[in-house]
């Protein structure tokens, strides 16, 4: 692991997913490429319409408060693995 990624992994460890996991979420660093960091946001967090709400008013503004190794928090925007486990359950207990 490099310093930028134990750095942020560290902020987010810190400011942001004590404030997450009260509320059943998550945020975790995907990747740093190009001086942005891409966080992908879990558990309840996960597809949740005010995703964008929380990645700028809280994991944006703790990283960019604690470091300037990175320029720019993006929300990593793909579907999880978490997402598509909790659709299949969801689904199966319709059948």
């Amino acid at each position: 692991m490099n310093q930028a990624y134990q750095e942020i992994d560290g902020i987010l460890e810190r400011y942001v997913r004590p404030q997450l996991k009260a509320h059943g979420g998550n945020a975790e660093l995907a990747d740093i490429r190009n001086g942005i960091a891409y966080v992908r946001l879990t558990g309840h967090c996960s597809g949740c319409p005010a995703a964008k709400y929380t990645l700028e008013s809280q994991v944006k503004e703790q990283v960019a408060a604690h470091t300037k190794l990175v320029h720019d928090v993006r929300l990593q925007e793909e579907v999880s693995q978490e997402l598509y486990d909790f659709a299949k359950a969801i689904l199966r207990k319709g059948k």
